[in-house]
């Protein structure tokens, strides 16, 4: 087969996404307004929860949760050992304590099994990462710690995501996506949170624009324009603009669509890569839908013909892009040095940094592609 050039991921924009932003651009609303407005109440309809509170990124949006929920120095927050680096940052941003917890190698995510022995009196949190897609096993987290911990989801890959018939970003206390253009659908940047927390919501609402007691729009729009908000909380900017909210709603309205192509695509590399004896397939959800952001393999070094990382450079010389599932966030040099970490620390989170690969499942993909893939790995053996 002649040599493709196939990414890792690709946003699926085009010619409608273009003709979004010529209203904001028209009207001058650039900042946060009545698209971030919209894109709130769509998302959070569609999420089946009652906020929906736009961010600057996902990042921002779980600093913004961790902030409101008033975690700070001598607290302490769960993470698990295998995930973006941000997750960990943010409790940092706190000036709180990220405890690490491994993970578990099937499915990536949060090894609920070993919470117990992590809770303090010191803990405030964990943070839930529903890596790639895959949503962590909630109600197990729940039922390893006590009831006033709150529980947090960073659902940067889950959108559109369900578990137990409750859709990603209602399985926690809160919640955060990422619309990087890496994820199912984008925004260039940009994040959501979501909750069902009424006063919460509002906290988070006052946070994210300076802590400011009326939005911007109440501003502008009222009666009284000599009016300025009082600030009783330190906040930040951490508004997305309308030019994004625009680009949003019209990603949103594709995300059904977006979502059943990834489906259907990851049902195809599992039957046609299944009988690859060192090619673990990724874990599907036992009652849920995933959300395939990213098709993330392992690679047993035990029975595989060469390394992961020969496997991935024979895969880039065909054009073909991989990564690494994502890291193991005590090995980063920063981790490491604060804490006085060890790569054997957290064993499985070390496997899945040094095993897992990706390969290229996206929504600018042709089957032409997928065969290309498939027949590429298939060459490994």
């Amino acid at each position: 087969m002649e040599k493709r050039n196939i990414a890792i991921s690709l946003p699926s924009t085009g010619e409608d996404e273009w003709l979004a932003v010529r209203e904001p651009l028209e009207s001058g609303w650039l900042t946060q307004g009545p698209k971030v407005n919209a894109f709130e109440k769509q998302f959070a309809e569609m999420h089946e929860v009652k906020y929906g509170i736009a961010t600057t990124s996902c990042t921002t949006g779980l600093h913004l949760i961790l902030a409101a929920m008033d975690i700070g120095p001598g607290d302490e927050v769960i993470v698990p050992a295998f995930t973006w680096v941000a997750t960990a940052n943010v409790v940092m941003y706190c000036g709180a304590t990220p405890v690490f917890i491994d993970v578990d190698v099937t499915t990536n995510n949060i090894d609920p099994q070993q919470l117990k022995q992590k809770v303090s009196d010191k803990t405030k949190a964990v943070i839930a990462v529903h890596l790639f897609g895959l949503c962590a096993d909630i109600d197990a987290i729940r039922a390893a710690i006590p009831a006033h911990v709150k529980i947090i989801e960073d659902a940067a890959c889950a959108a559109g995501a369900s578990l137990n018939g409750v859709m990603a970003g209602g399985l926690g206390d809160a919640a955060a996506f990422s619309f990087h253009p890496r994820k199912s659908i984008t925004t260039g940047e940009g994040g959501m949170v979501t909750t069902n927390d009424d006063a919460l919501a509002d906290k988070m609402i006052k946070l994210r624009n300076h802590g400011a007691e009326i939005s911007e729009e109440q501003r502008h729009q009222g009666p009284k324009p000599y009016l300025l908000p009082e600030f009783n909380l330190l906040g930040f900017n951490y508004r997305m603009t309308d030019l994004q909210g625009a680009v949003g709603l019209v990603q949103l309205n594709k995300l059904e669509q977006f979502l059943t192509e990834r489906r259907h695509w990851a049902d195809y590399y599992k039957e046609q890569l299944a009988d690859i004896d060192w090619l673990e397939m990724p874990a599907l959800p036992v009652n849920g839908k995933h959300a395939w952001q990213a098709f993330v393999m392992y690679v047993n070094p035990e029975k595989a013909p060469m390394s992961r990382n020969d496997m991935m450079e024979i895969l880039q010389e065909k054009g073909i892009s991989t990564r690494p599932g994502t890291h193991a966030v005590h090995m980063l040099g920063y981790y490491a040095d604060k804490f006085g970490l060890s790569e054997d620390d957290f064993p499985n989170a070390k496997l899945c940094n040094n095993h897992t690969m990706a390969i290229p499942l996206h929504n600018r993909m042709t089957k032409e592609d997928y065969d290309y893939v498939v027949d590429a790995i298939l060459s490994l053996r």
